[in-house]
């Protein structure tokens, strides 16, 4: 079985799509389809599709989601090509798909894709490859890793309370691999490319500080010194106003660093080492 959530949620059994097209079994077989191949428990099925107050029937309507889904498996599977089990020409039961299982359900992905799956792997490589000094091979791997993504995890399904945290956890997932290949990006020199990207990338999360660093450094480094230190005021606005918060120390170490410079040469001096997070580690040597 092949999965697909990251964007539109997809699932294909021997290349015939098994998504349903009621809200409810969606949320479903998204839940399962997340966590292919592990149990999903019976409560936190229904805590998905009914939250802290489940109807008497919840546990019979469940099962009765779960056939419907075995229904739509069953016919993929005979639509397709057989399955062959262990040099048989059997062809796999809808049950051995979605199984039951003591304490809840599984989706067996077989030798399926996920693009879930696959995202982590190459961003895990990609992180490694950065950790490794190789910058240009980090790029590499973690752009690879975001192509995976076509718009917001489960855009088209109606989202409980699990799906909802699984969503804002691969958004999180998402923004970190995107912050360090542009990180990466700017370790290669690469400051005026990564401009474009990051006035929607600051204009879209406007308090994430290590967004609005690296913003600030490819400004003052492509020769955009006032630019960069509007983006510090405005981000100290926004932070004042909404949070009540002031810049991070590093931050402002950052805007006193492009303050006190008096030439371009002399900072791009400096720029040899990385600016995770708050770009600590290229301030010092810029004063």
């Amino acid at each position: 079985m092949d999965i697909e959530v990251l964007g539109a949620l997809s699932a294909t059994e021997n290349g015939i799509s098994i998504t349903p097209t009621a809200p409810k079994p969606r949320q479903v077989l998204a839940l399962l389809a997340l966590h292919a191949d592990r149990v999903v428990p019976f409560s936190t099925l229904m805590e998905e599709l009914w939250g802290d107050t489940p109807p008497r029937s919840g546990r019979t309507t469940l099962q009765t989601y779960v056939l419907q889904l075995r229904e739509l498996i069953a016919l993929a599977l005979e639509k397709g090509e057989p399955q062959e089990a262990e040099g048989a020409g059997e062809r796999r039961a809808a049950k051995d798909v979605l199984v039951t299982m003591p304490g809840g359900y599984l989706l067996a992905s077989g030798n399926g894709r996920s693009d879930v799956r696959d995202f982590e792997q190459l961003a895990g490589i990609g992180y490694r490859t950065m950790d490794a000094g190789d910058y240009a091979g980090a790029a590499r791997k973690l752009g690879e890793a975001l192509t995976l993504w076509s718009g917001t995890a489960l855009a088209d399904v109606q989202a409980g309370p699990q799906l909802e945290m699984e969503i804002k956890r691969l958004d999180e997932s998402r923004l970190c691999a995107l912050e360090q290949r542009i990180e990466a990006e700017l370790c290669l020199g690469r400051h005026r490319e990564v401009l474009a990207e990051l006035t929607v990338l600051v204009n879209r999360y406007r308090t994430h500080e290590s967004l609005h660093a690296q913003f600030m450094l490819a400004l003052y480094h492509s020769g955009r010194r006032s630019e960069a230190l509007d983006v510090y005021r405005r981000l100290r606005a926004t932070l004042v106003r909404d949070l009540g918060l002031e810049p991070s120390a590093g931050l402002r170490r950052l805007q006193q660093s492009i303050l006190a410079a008096h030439d371009e040469s002399a900072a791009m001096a400096s720029d040899s080492t990385r600016t995770v997070n708050t770009a600590k580690e290229r301030l010092a040597p810029m004063r």
